[in-house]
């Protein structure tokens, strides 16, 4: 409706002027104002030296549509539209036909779009920044492949470099121990106790005899078996991969060497004190950093290039990597190597999310009370549930620092958000199951009332949401939208006896609220939320 209103609005501004002025159309606040509302006349009236009331008079005399019930004019020059309701009524049948593809689009056109997060480095367990990038980074896949982008989700494994060897030592000092050899921890080593479960589980396996594998082996059992740990807890985080790429694989493939030696000829790279150095400053960063060490060994900005690379040459439109405010330094120099390779670094979006503080009942929480230990994502799962969990991370901008209220998400009541909108859903379930019959409606009459048409406004507001949220990449979109639907229904509900002894009005009814259940079930879903049933 708003773009048929765009496109009616523009054939009357044409009939009174040869301006080229963009047409907006935006939902007033207070719905005295109307259904849609256009300030153009108050653009036109600089350029045609006129009032804006005057414009707008004349734009209003050019409207011509069956479908506006009445137009006013209030100053300063504001057009507002009061619509007849047939669309809402025409957009319930088409809810109800379209059911989970109710707000797909086409918008994204088939572009290709790879959004590469989380890729937390196989040396631990997630934790809670881990935890809001990841609903993030899914949470946009999901509303992006809903706009008809074709959208590749890509983890990427730092299976090479100093971390690795130093997880290799650290299993293979506690192996040693467990061995009752002297055993020596690495400087930088890692202290968790899953790193004491991988050398009790080599000891089960393979008794002393393991004493025997060089480091290679303790490297890669580590690796191993924490990479599965990942991908276990994210996958009952309700997120699954379609890519994982390994950092040792990919240097191989796109060979570093012959990388470093492409920069040298496009005249990016100097020597100093025996290093080869990435001159960046003359691209994006503020300085230059080093690409090869005096000892022959690579920084890790070699193998990143190198990754890089690799997206680029898999020919996708558009490459997001979301990563930790503590890399905010980093995406100058990463964008520049792009630059340097010739690369269009327009196409390449690194976005940085934002501290999260755990609070419970008012209070900074810094430590899990098991272990005493940051608290994991497995924990905090455990601790809230999985839908809390992917609901509290998107309410909020990722760029914004967060509070993760952990009294408020395990709430049983309307002052926990998520509860207060899969209530919603569960209520309507609950009356759906006392329909008997169901049958087809010619005319919707009943539904003539505020409270009615607000629900039935909200629900068509669904698509233009998720082209919203897709087109600025802004999940919290869709969880702000669902939790304002919620709160409609729950009025609705409260005024309004869905189920009486006229047949017509209570189908009409039953249809509005199953409308209203499946959009809540469609937005949740693309922030990856299941609501159930019953509560």
């Amino acid at each position: 409706m708003k773009q048929k209103l765009i496109e009616i609005i523009s054939k009357a501004v044409k009939e009174i002027s040869s301006e080229d002025v963009l047409v907006e159309v935006m939902k007033p606040k207070e719905k005295d104002n109307g259904d849609y509302a256009t300030n153009v006349a108050m653009k036109l009236a600089g350029l045609l030296h006129q009032s804006p009331m005057d414009v707008a008079e004349s734009i209003v005399k050019s409207l011509q549509d069956d479908e506006i019930e009445k137009v006013e004019i209030k100053k300063p020059g504001f057009i507002n539209f009061f619509m007849k309701k047939d669309y809402l009524f025409a957009n319930i049948n088409k809810v109800l036909e379209e059911k989970s593809n109710y707000g797909r689009s086409h918008m994204g056109d088939g572009k290709s779009i790879n959004i590469e997060f989380v890729s937390a480095n196989p040396t631990g367990i997630l934790h809670l920044g881990n935890a809001r990038g990841g609903a993030y980074g899914d949470s946009l896949a999901r509303i992006l492949t809903f706009a008809g982008f074709d959208v590749t989700k890509e983890y990427y494994i730092n299976d090479a470099g100093s971390q690795i060897d130093n997880l290799g030592l650290s299993i293979l000092a506690r192996y040693q121990e467990i061995c009752k050899e002297s055993f020596e921890m690495p400087a930088n080593g890692y202290y968790g106790k899953e790193i004491i479960a991988i050398a009790e589980q080599i000891y089960n396996e393979f008794g002393t005899s393991a004493l025997d594998k060089d480091i290679e082996f303790f490297k890669e059992k580590g690796k191993k078996e924490l990479l599965q740990h990942i991908l276990a807890d994210l996958r009952e985080y309700r997120i699954e991969y379609d890519v994982l790429s390994s950092e040792k694989d990919i240097v191989k493939k796109v060979d570093a060497k012959k990388i470093i030696h492409i920069l040298k000829d496009n005249g990016y790279t100097y020597e100093s004190e025996g290093a080869i150095w990435f001159k960046c400053s003359d691209l994006l960063d503020d300085k230059d950093h080093v690409l090869v060490r005096s000892d022959g060994s690579m920084t890790y900005l070699v193998p990143d290039i190198c990754y890089h690379l690799d997206k680029y040459q898999r020919g996708y439109d558009k490459m997001i990597d979301i990563l930790g405010t503590d890399h905010h330094g980093y995406v100058a120099r990463l964008k520049s190597s792009v630059m340097a390779l010739h690369n269009d670094e327009k196409k390449l979006d690194v976005k940085l999310l934002q501290l999260v503080r755990l609070v419970e009942n008012g209070e900074v929480v810094k430590m899990s009370k098991r272990t005493g230990k940051s608290v994991t994502l497995k924990e905090l799962m455990d601790e809230v549930g999985v839908n809390a969990a992917r609901y509290f991370f998107s309410r909020y901008s990722l760029d914004t620092q967060m509070d993760f209220d952990l009294t408020q998400a395990k709430a049983k009541s309307n002052e926990n958000p998520v509860y207060y909108v899969c209530y919603a859903y569960a209520r309507i379930c609950s009356i759906l199951k006392e329909v008997k019959k169901e049958k087809d409606i010619a005319k919707y009459v009943a539904l003539n009332d505020d409270v009615s048409y607000n629900v039935l406004e909200k629900v068509y507001e669904f698509p233009e949401i998720v082209e919203n949220a897709a087109m600025k990449e802004l999940p919290h979109l869709i969880t702000n939208y669902v939790y304002e639907l919620a709160s409609l229904f729950h009025l609705y509900y409260s005024k309004t006896r869905i189920i009486t002894d006229n047949e017509e009005e209570t189908l009409e009814r039953i249809n509005l609220i199953k409308c209203v259940k499946q959009t809540i079930f469609n937005a949740l879903d693309l922030i990856g939320v299941i609501p159930p049933e019953k509560m």
